[in-house]
Parts: C-alpha cells; structure tokens; sequence
C-alpha cells in the first residue's frame, strides 16, 4: 500500500501549485494554458496556480531546484511532486497529483 495521501475535491483547503516558466516561450505558454484549463476551470475550489517566470524571479529556480521549464510544483501535502512540460494531458496531470473521486 502506498503512503502517498490523496487529494479530494470539496474539503475546503486548497492546494497551492507552482508553474515554474521561461518567459513567454511557446512550450511555457501551451503549460499555462493548460494549466488554467486544469485547474482554474475544473478545480478552481481545489487548487491555487502560482506563475512564476524564472526570467523575472532566476532565483526562485535555484531556491526549488528546478532545473527544466515548464515545471509544476506541488510543494504540500507530501510528497512533493514536479511535473516536467506542457500539461497538455489533463488525465496524465490529475492521475500524477493524485486526485482522486468519490
């Protein structure tokens, strides 16, 4: 059995995601495209989406050890998970963050 915890929609606290980008290069605009299509339409109660442009803010790549854009952090709750790339698949996404429905 896996100690990974689950996500549930609908317990009132929402998690924090972090989009780590390259300005506004094709491959991090198709990510914050579909990232606000994940998560700001479907799971808008859910989750809280963070930009953060590594050409505005280089020293947040190093702070969390990123080291390829785009990136999506979801720092808490543990364990921490890092998706690396464009988010186009939201199955893919939701399955790797661990959402779950009842």
């Amino acid at each position: 059995m896996d100690n990974e915890e689950l996500l549930e929609p609908g317990n009132g606290a929402k998690v924090v995601l972090q989009l780590y980008v390259s300005g506004m290069s094709q491959k991090s605009m198709e990510a914050i495209e579909n990232a606000k299509h994940i998560f700001d339409e479907n799971f808008k109660d859910l989750f809280e989406l963070e930009i953060i442009d590594l050409y505005k803010n280089p020293e947040a790549a190093q702070a969390n050890h990123i080291v390829f854009t785009p990136s999506l952090v979801k720092p808490l709750p543990l364990p921490k998970k890092i998706l690396i790339g464009n988010l186009s698949d939201p199955e893919k996404v939701v399955k790797a963050l661990g959402i779950t429905f009842k």
